[in-house]
């Protein structure tokens, strides 16, 4: 048996979480239609998942505008903007390997519940300041950077923990739905955000997100989850060192991190300048802010219902080219700034054709790798999707900040085309490669 095969003991708690889970399709004969949409939802796990972290990330999204325009209200800066992204993002280019060995060698759920308490405790001190007139742009920035510290840990471990919730044969059902709540979220807290600032003002809306992730550790205490965790005894570099090597051996697992790389730079990077777009181009304050943000989580959640319908009947290869020509086109059509409403239309595309993307780059790595090393080389993908951030959101606000918002944006799009044409034309290869996965 090699390294990595699966051991008789993994492939029971499989088993166990592929059987034991399921909602009784007898008791609610209304839910076939539901379950052939997204099969992920008959798994009882799963949709305790959905409901807490979708009350959580609606939470975390109003925190994201309120944070935005609180900096902005602040610094009237679009540099000092990205600056507080990127120093959240951060985190994740520096200690996301380290995370992906404890996400490796610790039970999921646990370190779940211990981060989205950590979460909530810096949400309630960003609140609490703002509250007391006591905030500045420095508190909001370290609060910023402790944040990413956490989600180091969190966005490995949650992406992980999908296989143990659903199994593999829901996997790229539960994927498409985790990306569907998080794009879900972008468009319910954003769509309110402007209002709840105005009613309750920016560290209202830090508090609010704070008793937002007691609905997740809810949520995760009320599951009955078979635990795969892998002893080993290397050392935390030894343990990267491995997780790297097996990621970077795999073909196709090695180009579409590579691509995340590349979409996280030149693809999510513009949504730092959005507020400036806002308040100085279309002059709607926190109200326009929210409706840009609503705008792109709803493209997002629509390409999430179309892949989680699709999946295993379309090769996620096609959804990757197709989600590129979209992005591409519809971001640049944005970067004209034409007016608002149509403004809405090409932010809803780019959201769909981001997250057309990043779904089916991560559905394939999952179904490539090993359990084993699972935690480990989907840090290497949060590290590519989260922790390149960093470069985009400085590149974006020092360009908008000297050259403006349409070219900023516009040199992102020639980047993306620039980097997305060699896979092109590399289709074929590429096709073949990632039909190999386990669909």
């Amino acid at each position: 048996m090699s390294k990595f095969e699966k051991s008789k003991d993994e492939q029971a708690a499989e088993y166990i979480i592929e059987e034991s889970q399921e909602v009784s399709i007898g008791e609610y004969p209304y839910l076939n239609k539901i379950f052939d949409i997204f099969p992920a939802f008959s798994s009882r796990n799963y949709v305790l998942y959905f409901i807490g972290q979708l009350i959580s990330l609606s939470g975390s999204w109003l925190q994201i505008v309120a944070q935005g325009w609180l900096v902005f209200q602040l610094t009237n800066s679009a540099f000092l903007l990205g600056v507080v992204a990127a120093l959240f993002s951060l985190p994740m280019l520096l200690f996301s390997l380290f995370g992906g060995v404890i996400v490796d060698r610790f039970p999921k759920k646990h370190l779940l519940i211990f981060t989205q308490l950590a979460s909530m405790t810096l949400a309630f001190i960003l609140g609490f300041l703002t509250i007391f007139h006591l905030v500045t742009f420095w508190e909001i920035a370290v609060l910023a950077f402790l944040l990413g510290v956490i989600g180091a840990i969190d966005s490995p471990a949650r992406q992980a923990f999908v296989t143990e919730m659903v199994g593999k044969k829901r996997l790229a059902s539960a994927i498409a739905l985790n990306s569907g709540i998080f794009n879900g979220a972008r468009a319910i807290g954003p769509a309110f955000a402007g209002v709840l600032i105005v009613l309750i003002g920016t560290g209202g809306a830090f508090i609010l997100n704070g008793i937002s992730y007691l609905a997740v550790v809810v949520a995760l205490l009320m599951m009955d989850v078979p635990s795969l965790v892998h002893k080993h005894n290397l050392n935390p570099l030894a343990a990267i060192k491995e997780g790297v090597a097996y990621a970077y051996a795999n073909v196709t697992i090695r180009i579409l991190l590579i691509l995340t790389g590349i979409l996280a730079i030149f693809g999510w990077s513009f949504t730092t300048v959005l507020p400036i777009i806002a308040e100085d181009i279309f002059h709607m304050g926190a109200v326009g802010l929210g409706y840009l943000y609503a705008g792109m989580g709803l493209g997002a959640l629509l390409a999430t219902v179309i892949v989680s319908a699709r999946s295993g009947k379309i090769s996620p290869a096609k959804f990757i080219f197709a989600g590129s020509a979209i992005l591409i086109v519809s971001l640049f059509l944005f970067s004209l700034n034409l007016n608002f409403y149509l403004s809405l239309i090409f932010i809803f595309l780019a959201g769909f054709g981001l997250v057309m993307q990043v779904v089916n780059i991560n559905s394939t790595i999952q179904h490539l790798v090993s359990n084993e090393i699972r935690g480990r080389v989907i840090s290497i993908y949060v590290l590519m999707l989260i922790g390149m951030g960093p470069v985009g959101n400085f590149m974006v606000g020092w360009l908008a900040q000297n050259f403006g918002v349409s070219f900023s944006i516009q040199a992102c799009v020639l980047v993306l085309m620039v980097f997305t044409l060699p896979l092109f034309w590399w289709r074929r290869r590429f096709l073949s490669a990632a039909h190999t996965a386990d669909y």
